[in-house]
């Protein structure tokens, strides 16, 4: 299932999952979406937004769940501001597994002739790296942090061999040449498309249903469907616990403001 490196192409689609209930952020947020926590002034959803009309993607499909309605009223001005087309991909049974979030999507990724960016949808980032997605000579790539400590609310790790991704999952052990941290967003070429799609559906009976669709990201990792881009320095958190706020907005948006003002003086 490996690939061989290709011209890069035109992603022109991104999918975010946002149809979890964020429970981990406490109660203060249990009553909306998290996708619309505010940092500095704005929601991650308008970060995405805007960060993927800048690279040249047309169309934006979030999948909700949780509070839908309060995603759905800021839907029409995001894609009036940012000039992309962005489409509700609403998941029922958000109470369930997240692989249900990417059955929900499968009508959309099925039909896509180019790739496609998968992405998580509460990660605070710099453009800069759907850019390193964009520019990935694999067909199918995933980002990996290797400088972040390993060892705080359980990340989805990548441990990489020979220059490639072998597995992704959440406490690994075993033998690698360097174990990175995984952000979460996600390149898919459309030869990988078949697989993801199988994988997805074995999932959509029984105790299988409350798997997380990092279950079928892993079995593609696994494949050998991805290859790496390493983004180690580049500004990123993922939300998951309060303190996470409090990183993204007194650690992580300042740099991402001092990166973007050093970009304006160069």
């Amino acid at each position: 299932m490996g690939d061989h490196p290709v011209k890069s192409r035109p992603v022109e689609s991104a999918i975010i999952f946002a149809a979890g209930r964020a429970i981990r952020l406490g109660p203060a947020h249990a009553n909306s979406p998290k996708i619309l926590l505010q940092v500095g002034g704005r929601s991650l959803l308008e970060r995405h937004t805007e960060h993927l009309a800048a690279v040249g993607v047309r169309n934006l499909f979030i999948v909700t769940g949780h509070c839908r309605e309060q995603i759905a009223a800021v839907l029409p001005g995001l894609a009036e501001r940012h000039g992309i087309r962005i489409y509700e991909l609403h998941n029922p049974d958000f109470t369930e597994g997240s692989v249900i979030s990417l059955h929900v999507a499968l009508a959309v990724i099925e039909t896509s002739t180019k790739p496609l960016f998968l992405m998580d949808g509460d990660v605070l980032y710099d453009v800069s790296l759907l850019n390193r997605l964009l520019a990935s000579p694999h067909a199918s790539a995933l980002l990996a942090d290797f400088g972040v400590e390993a060892v705080d609310d359980d990340p989805v790790l990548v441990p990489i061999r020979d220059g490639r991704p072998f597995d992704l999952v959440k406490q690994w052990t075993g033998s690698a040449d360097r174990v990175g941290e995984s952000v979460g967003f996600f390149k898919l070429a459309p030869e990988h498309i078949p697989l993801l799609a199988a994988e997805t559906r074995a999932r959509m009976s029984g105790i299988r249903r409350r798997d997380s669709l990092d279950e079928v990201l892993r079995a593609l990792t696994v494949g050998g469907c991805f290859g790496m881009e390493d983004i180690t320095g580049t500004p990123w958190t993922e939300i998951d616990f309060p303190h996470d706020v409090a990183f993204a907005t007194e650690k992580v948006l300042p740099a991402l403001i001092a990166g973007a003002s050093h970009a304006l003086r160069r």
